[in-house]
C-alpha cells in the first residue's frame, strides 16, 4: 500500500488519485501520526449497462438477419 505525507499528498493530488485508482486505496500519514485512507468509490451502474446505439434497423431486419445466421450454422 502506498502512504503519502500529507505534503506529499497536496502536492501530488493528482498522482495520489490515480495510485488509489490503480491500487484500490492509499494512505496520507500526518506528522502527528495520524493515517487516512483515500480509495475511489464504487460505481453503482451495472457492467451490463451499454450505451444506445441507434442504427436505423427495423425488428424485421433483426429477425431476417438472425435467421440467415441461423441457416450458416
Amino acid at each position: 500500500m502506498n502512504v503519502y505525507t500529507f505534503s506529499e499528498a497536496r502536492q501530488k493530488l493528482a498522482n495520489l488519485l490515480e495510485r488509489a485508482s490503480k491500487d484500490g486505496e492509499v494512505q496520507i500519514k500526518r506528522r502527528d501520526g495520524q493515517r487516512f485512507v483515500v480509495k475511489p468509490l464504487q460505481s453503482k451502474k451495472s457492467p451490463l449497462e451499454v450505451q444506445i446505439i441507434n442504427l436505423n434497423i427495423s425488428t424485421k431486419d433483426i429477425v431476417s438477419i438472425v435467421r440467415e445466421m441461423r441457416e450458416r450454422h
